[in-house]
């Protein structure tokens, strides 16, 4: 016992001396004396000890950002341990988004990767800026945070070479699920205004053919993973889809459901803005890459000069005022430039989507493979998408009288969204389907009386030639 007791009183001397030191040191040396031998410390303890640390901080100016860091706390906040972890922080940016979850100041954290232990720490501590702010006080008081990973020095390399850039890689796959996707507009010349896309619409909600909508997806997916493949073939990594078919069949919905995929956003180009080929292109290389370029309704938007005798439809008696006006608008030389000329190169990971409702319309330039990838032909509903939205509207699988709404379905022309209009004006699936029969019939009915109108309208036109017939 006394030994045990004389042993405390030794420690607790050689700590007060040390301290002693240490304070005399800070007081006497001078500062870059005292830095080497911090240096010569910490390098006799990385010689003598197992662990290597690495320290990853947050930049303490506003005006520039570690990135890592930030990877490192997105990456750390979606592998932590709930349960495991004793203390957590957790945030949210409004009462409408998720909670975020992330290790508290001085926790720890173990993660693994290919086998190797690596244990992660936060650490927070203030950091003096010298300004007093005038008031004669400690000064202003920075927040500085930081992570430091530590693991066995035999794992430096791959700690440096493979699992730091594993996480940079990892964080911006999450940033990228987790972000809002927008739409942007054009309004004022060549300036794109954006904002947050909330469009439910996906694949699994689009009432559509599920072979048609299962290559699209295909289509897709094999699109993006293609980078290195249109580098290799020498072709701008782009895609592009037509959509066509009547009105109400689903064109916005698929195009929303392609961005909701992808995790794209979407640029909805108002051709009917745009006053010339010049500020077309100021807007069409504003667009980012991993997008979705959008010219909805193409054949109707805006009456696009052809490449050849562009200036042909204006009247030669006019203006040079006029004139000047007519050689600078929008052409089709202009729009083909960007789908699929030079400027097509000036962005990575694009889709480019036309949609119309008379194809036939269109110049056969927009529509060959380049430029167009993928036609889509939007047809009236179906049985198969009826089902669909009956289940999405109504969460049934079956009723009794699908039979006889999929035998009417198949007998006239009605479109997905009228379909959809119905299915909503009742929340009780009986009455709604009722309903949706009646509709159906009536349409039936209509058609019907159509071509009986035009029967017996061709009959006497008959009669009548065959009456001028008799009189000659």
């Amino acid at each position: 016992m006394p030994s045990h007791e004389k042993a405390l009183a030794a420690a607790a001397s050689a700590a007060a001396s040390l301290m002693l030191v240490r304070s005399v040191a800070n007081e006497l040396l001078p500062d870059e004396l005292l830095n080497a031998l911090r240096s010569g410390a910490g390098y006799l303890r990385s010689r003598v000890s197992s662990r290597h640390t690495i320290t990853v901080e947050r930049k303490l100016d506003t005006f520039t950002h570690n990135h890592v860091y930030e990877a490192v706390r997105i990456y750390l906040a979606g592998h932590a341990n709930i349960r495991a972890q004793q203390h957590l922080c957790v945030s949210s940016v409004d009462e409408d988004e998720e909670m975020t979850v992330a290790l508290a100041d001085g926790e720890e954290m173990v993660d693994v990767y290919d086998g190797v232990e690596f244990r992660w720490c936060h650490i927070y501590h203030s950091v003096p800026t010298g300004d007093s702010g005038g008031h004669g006080g400690n000064g202003k008081q920075l927040e500085a945070h930081s992570f430091e990973v530590t693991f066995h020095k035999k794992h430096k390399e791959k700690a440096l070479n493979a699992y730091l850039p594993f996480i940079v890689a990892t964080a911006k796959a999450l940033m990228q699920q987790e972000r809002a996707l927008q739409i942007h507009m054009n309004e004022v010349l060549d300036v794109w205004s954006p904002m947050d896309l909330h469009h439910p619409s996906t694949f699994d909600t689009l009432a559509m053919d599920l072979k048609l909508k299962q290559s699209i997806v295909d289509d897709l997916n094999r699109f993006v993973k293609r980078k290195d493949y249109y580098k290799r073939i020498g072709k701008a990594w782009k895609r592009g889809y037509l959509l066509y078919g009547p009105p109400g069949t689903g064109k916005s919905s698929l195009i929303a459901a392609m961005a909701n995929h992808l995790r794209f956003d979407i640029y909805d180009l108002e051709l009917t803005a745009v006053e010339s080929n010049s500020y077309l292109m100021r807007l069409l290389v504003g667009i980012s890459s991993r997008s979705i370029l959008v010219v909805e309704d193409i054949d109707c938007t805006i009456k696009l000069q052809q490449r050849e005798g562009g200036e042909e439809d204006i009247n030669s008696d006019s203006s040079d005022q006029e004139k000047e006006k007519g050689r600078d608008r929008v052409t089709l030389s202009g729009l083909l430039n960007f789908v699929d000329g030079l400027w097509s190169a000036g962005g990575e990971e694009r889709i480019i989507v036309f949609t119309t409702n008379y194809k036939e319309r269109l110049d056969p330039a927009l529509l060959r493979p380049g430029r167009m990838d993928m036609h889509i032909y939007m047809g009236y509903c179906t049985p198969e998408s009826f089902r669909i939205l009956a289940k999405n509207y109504h969460l049934i699988d079956y009723h009794a009288m699908y039979p006889e709404i999929e035998k009417l379905i198949d007998e006239v022309m009605v479109t997905a969204a009228e379909v959809a209009e119905v299915l909503m004006r009742n929340d009780d699936a009986d009455v709604a389907l009722h309903d949706l029969v009646d509709v159906l019939k009536s349409k039936s009915n209509d058609a019907s009386s159509v071509i009986n109108t035009e029967h017996i309208s061709a009959n006497n036109q008959q009669d009548e030639e065959q009456d001028d017939g008799d009189d000659d």
